[in-house]
């Protein structure tokens, strides 16, 4: 299967780097207000900044989008949060949503609260979001905007509305799934399709973990010469961590971080904190696109070149990260400070922070 993989890897990249892909579309506030006016939605074009305030900021986002009629009649509701509580990260399509179980909830752009997915029980055609129903479906969808039109608003939503019922919960693997494909179509077009093509792959593996973190290659690196990478992507996932920018920053010299690939690990030999003359580095190799694709489940930051395999990697010490999940017989990980890595010459590479 790997074979198969890097040779359909290297025919993709080769197609695709001669025809640059489009930087990825990061609505901002100015952008969604607009998006949103030209639809006639004045009252949640004012509170488009909002969502960029949000710890699911950057997109891809789905709204769904009541009337100025249906918010001016709750005048002590806050329009910016209705506009959060009726927004979900990721892209939703109403086909989508109609194969979600009756009373499936989905998190909104608030964490904490969810709002609930039902259908019309005699067909299934119709699509309701907390009892108002999505009558017009597709009014906008950019691959990284979506807006459907509600025919109501549903009220501020309860701390409780993610843990009250249904008697139906959507599972986790169902939920990992979706944050899959997202994370896939964005990789597609942010230049890492060679990526997004070794997570269909793996899909199988990667929908029963947690969460993912994956450090990629882009197209043209692959192509210049990092076919390895192909080969060795499984080396460069770590299972059920989503560890942000921020956190590997935090993260000192010497933690191991557990991998896909069985018994192999990578460590951080260079602590964040030391600015652009000394960036962190995870197996000597610096990340030059920190937080390039991230969604609930997934964050991918960009390399220059695949993750060397250290000769005497630190054995991790026995610590907290275990792996739960479907991991076809996987035990734990560790992610841990262990033995002291002794200095060693850096990998240069020509991109940086």
């Amino acid at each position: 299967m790997e074979n198969v993989l890097l040779k359909v890897a290297i025919f993709m990249a080769s197609f695709l780097v001669g025809s640059a892909s489009p930087s990825p579309f990061s609505p901002t506030a100015p952008i969604l207000g607009s998006i949103l006016r030209s639809l006639g939605f004045r009252e949640l074009s004012v509170a488009a900044y909002s969502l960029t305030e949000s710890p699911w900021s950057g997109g891809p986002y789905t709204i769904f989008a009541p009337t100025d009629a249906a918010i001016s009649v709750c005048g002590s509701c806050s329009v910016s949060r209705i506009l959060q509580e009726h927004t979900l990260p990721g892209i939703f399509s109403v086909n989508y949503l109609r194969t979600l179980a009756f009373g499936t909830k989905l998190e909104t752009m608030v964490p904490g609260r969810c709002i609930t997915i039902t259908s019309d029980l005699l067909n299934g055609t119709k699509v309701f979001l907390g009892g108002a129903e999505i009558d017009r479906p597709n009014l906008f969808n950019n691959g990284f905007v979506v807006v459907h039109g509600l025919s109501g608003f549903v009220s501020h939503l309860s701390p409780f509305s993610c843990i009250l019922g249904p008697a139906h919960p959507v599972p986790a693997f169902s939920v990992m799934r979706l944050m899959l494909r997202d994370a896939s179509m964005r990789l597609r077009i942010s230049g890492y399709s060679v990526l997004a093509l070794a997570l269909r792959v793996k899909y199988a593996e990667l929908a029963g973990l947690q969460n993912v973190t994956v450090f990629g290659v882009d197209d043209a690196a692959i192509f210049a010469g990092g076919q390895a990478y192909v080969r060795d992507v499984r080396f460069h996932i770590v299972p059920n961590r989503l560890l942000m920018a921020s956190d590997l920053e935090e993260m000192p010299a010497a933690t191991v971080l557990p991998t896909l690939e069985r018994n192999q690990t990578l460590v951080v030999t260079t602590a964040g904190g030391g600015g652009v003359l000394e960036p962190m580095r995870i197996n000597h190799v610096r990340i030059t696109s920190p937080n390039v694709v991230h969604n609930l489940k997934i964050v991918v930051h960009g390399l220059s070149k695949p993750f060397p395999h250290l000769n005497d990697p630190p054995v991790a010490q026995a610590s907290s990260c275990e792996i739960e999940g479907s991991m076809d017989g996987y035990e734990s990980c560790a992610l841990a400070p262990t033995l002291e890595i002794k200095s060693t010459a850096e990998i240069d590479d020509d991109h940086g922070f």
